[in-house]
């Protein structure tokens, strides 16, 4: 690491300081519907994804050459703009981990690094190809795929597995969502791991550091695999929640289902270099596995409200990007007051989130922490109603007549 300068150490620890929020706020991605379900015990879910995670930051580096080498002019860089882009993603992240919303680590990143790269090249400086063909398509196109996807699954699985034992097949699919959680965990070290090294190599670049269109170095791909996996182990609890029990009730066929398509998804994009958002596939998919099963209700209220998450992420973090640019412009004293500024609202955002405790004992209530009434159950939004009127689920009366159909099992016990 020689000839790195001050604000270079300063850019590469703000990075991996990034790469940790993403580790904890996208834990609910690989681990939420396999803790919802009980597939797994919370601790042993965020472990085993941690691990995995550090393991799946070294099977590629695509998505890391796209960040470094495709998305922005290299040459109009600063190490003082990337820093004002992880300042805008870190806080954005920070926010919604606050309100519990599964919003794109990997698009607030992006957003960031576009704001700030503005504010100190101009519009030219960004790659507009890139940033459609590579971000913004695949942002559109993930949860859609990815729903459809567990959808058909959570339909076929339900009617490939109708005739099997009951015990039986919960284990089953609970082996098989460990499984699939597990890939999508390899699959999110893949993917997003690798958008920290990119941006850190985007840095010694243009730092001077390391020469154009350099491949990530070893001790990059390290230090990002191993703070995204602590980041990963810590939990990002409050969206854990939210996303194994705030969009649907999911039960163990639906949670194989949504992890195996979103990991499929993930995957994909992983080999095509698309800067894929991971809890945007996840997001779907859980949803089209809520719809797949007949009776099934997906809270609409909550969507909504991560929907619109979704579309400020980008400008969101962008505008607060472009602000930090502005300030560290100034100087050595702006870049100061801005590290103060992140470290300062860092420490505001945690203590708020003390107030209402989320961690791996209340993880699965359907309540919230300090509530004394239950939440009220959600009634059926449009799109859940129209698939039920497709295929329905059994009325009561059709239920009473299979029951009266079946021989009763003779009772062997006897009455001492």
């Amino acid at each position: 690491m020689e000839g790195i300068s001050l604000i270079l150490a300063i850019v590469v620890i703000t990075a991996l300081a990034f790469d940790f929020t993403n580790g904890f706020h996208d834990t609910a991605n690989a681990m939420a519907t396999t803790i919802s379900t009980g597939a797994l015990k919370p601790k042993v879910a965020v472990a085993m994804s941690a691990v995995l995670n550090l393991v799946g930051a070294f099977l590629s580096v695509e998505v890391a050459n796209t960040i470094s080498k495709g998305l922005v002019d290299e040459s109009g860089i600063r190490p003082e703009v990337i820093f004002a882009a992880l300042v805008g993603a870190i806080l954005w992240n920070l926010v919604t981990w606050l309100v519990g919303l599964p919003s794109s680590s990997s698009h607030a990143l992006m957003g960031g690094l576009i704001g700030a790269t503005i504010a100190s090249a101009g519009v030219g400086a960004v790659h507009g190809d890139v940033l459609v063909t590579k971000v913004l398509i695949p942002a559109l196109a993930a949860p859609l795929v990815a729903g459809a996807a567990a959808l058909l699954a959570t339909r076929l699985t339900y009617r490939l597995g109708h005739k099997a034992d009951g015990e039986s097949a919960r284990k089953g699919y609970r082996a098989g969502q460990i499984a699939s959680a597990g890939l999508v965990s390899l699959a999110h070290g893949t993917n997003d791991a690798q958008k920290t090294m990119g941006i850190i190599t985007l840095a010694l670049v243009a730092g001077g550091s390391l020469a154009p269109d350099s491949d990530p170095p070893v001790w990059v791909i390290l230090s990002a695999g191993l703070a995204i996996a602590l980041g990963t182990y810590l939990g990002g609890w409050r969206i854990i929640r939210t996303m194994g029990k705030g969009l649907t009730d999911l039960q163990p066929q639906q949670g194989f289902a949504a992890q195996t398509s979103a990991a499929t998804v993930i995957l994909a994009s992983s080999h095509l270099g698309f800067s894929l958002s991971t809890t945007h596939s996840v997001s779907g998919s859980v949803m089209g596995a809520g719809l797949g099963r007949k009776g099934g209700v997906v809270r609409w209220s909550t969507a909504t409200r991560m929907f619109v998450a979704w579309g400020l992420t980008l400008p969101a973090a962008a505008l607060v990007a472009a602000l930090a640019e502005y300030v560290t412009d100034l100087g050595d004293w702006g870049t100061a007051l801005v590290a103060v500024f992140l470290v300062a609202s860092s420490a505001a955002i945690w203590k708020v989130s003390r107030r209402e405790v989320v961690d791996h004992t209340n993880v699965n209530a359907t309540e919230p922490v300090d509530a004394v009434e239950p939440v009220a159950e959600e009634p059926a939004g449009v799109v859940t109603a129209a698939i039920a009127a497709v295929s329905p689920p059994p009325t009561v009366a059709a239920a009473e007549e299979l029951a009266a159909a079946v021989p009763a099992t003779p009772d062997t016990k006897t009455t001492v």
